[in-house]
């Protein structure tokens, strides 16, 4: 396979050969997160022997730089030189946070209605579904009890014994079914999937560099299938899941986004810190675990800033 990309007529072949398109009924706007059955969530919880959580966010991105473009706003109402609430008397702090959380810096979760393809979201809802009030399909609101399932981290920068990947790497089937032989765990169908490429370490070494312009590590195009083959709830990285900047058609500039959500239903995590959860499943020899997500119930939103918490 190599560093080969794909043409626009390979990149739709994969695009239509992975479809979950009514796969869960016509008006389904779950997608792969009806996976995660009642009796896999259950299942899941086995999974912690040592209690040990571990947050998988960044903290939130308030200082500008090339990565964050766009920083979230973290700023007192209220702080502790005029603590008394007038009226009431009691003393309080009290503060206000609003964060554009699309992009590369603020870890989030993406709903099914932020990508399309062919002005379609998953299921073949057409973007006009997506008005100025907020999306009326494909919504962050199916994910308003929460997203908890069976958490696998695939290490990939551990395999050759190194901190990270450098920007722009491709990630490989080889290299991920290398990393489960490493780990002795193996993705499987309803699996929420993370993908550690060591991008806080490159940045704790480098400082922050602008994704699409220096790279950020991620899947090649084909894993694709080999997403869908293993049939997994959800997709997670410590960058956005695709190599950027990548050797693809214009109109694929972001295949695993495009194919994961749009074709597979797939809900994707952007902007992860996973360097403190490698460390924990090194440390426990685990790399399987309890994950949750609690995205914020946002009516017709194409998403939710998120803490997703690994319980070991």
């Amino acid at each position: 396979m190599g560093t080969t990309w794909f043409s626009n007529d390979e990149m739709r072949e994969i695009f239509e050969s992975v479809k979950n398109w009514g796969r869960w009924g016509d008006d389904d706007e779950a997608g792969a997160l009806n996976l995660l059955t009642p009796e896999r969530r259950a299942a899941a919880a086995a999974e912690v022997t040592v209690g040990e959580a571990v947050s998988c966010a960044r903290e939130l991105p308030v200082r500008p730089n090339v990565e964050n473009p766009h920083p979230a706003l973290h700023m007192m109402t209220r702080g502790g030189d005029d603590c008394v609430v007038p009226g009431i008397g009691m003393e309080s702090t009290m503060d206000f946070v609003g964060v554009a959380f699309h992009g590369m810096a603020t870890s989030h979760i993406d709903a099914l209605c932020h990508v399309l393809v062919d002005g379609q979201m998953y299921n073949g809802f057409p973007a006009s579904e997506v008005k100025s009030t907020g999306a009326q399909k494909g919504s962050i609101m199916c994910a308003k009890d929460g997203v908890v399932g069976r958490g696998v981290l695939l290490d990939i920068p551990a395999l050759t014994g190194a901190t990270h990947l450098e920007p722009g790497t491709a990630i490989t089937i080889e290299q991920l079914e290398a990393a489960e032989q490493r780990q002795s765990v193996k993705v499987g169908q309803g699996d929420i999937l993370l993908i550690g490429t060591g991008r806080d370490a490159k940045r704790a070494e480098s400082g922050p560099w602008h994704p699409f312009q220096g790279g950020l590590a991620g899947l090649h195009p084909a894993c694709i299938p080999w997403l869908k083959e293993r049939d997994i709830a959800v997709l997670g990285c410590d960058g956005v899941s695709d190599a950027l900047p990548g050797n693809n058609p214009s109109e694929w500039a972001m295949p695993i986004h495009q194919c994961a959500i749009v074709a597979m239903g797939v809900h994707l995590l952007d902007n992860l810190r996973l360097d403190h959860l490698a460390e924990a499943c090194d440390r426990n020899s685990q790399w399987s675990f309890l994950f949750t997500v609690a995205p914020l119930r946002i009516e017709g939103g194409t998403g939710s800033p998120a803490n997703p918490i690994a319980l070991l």
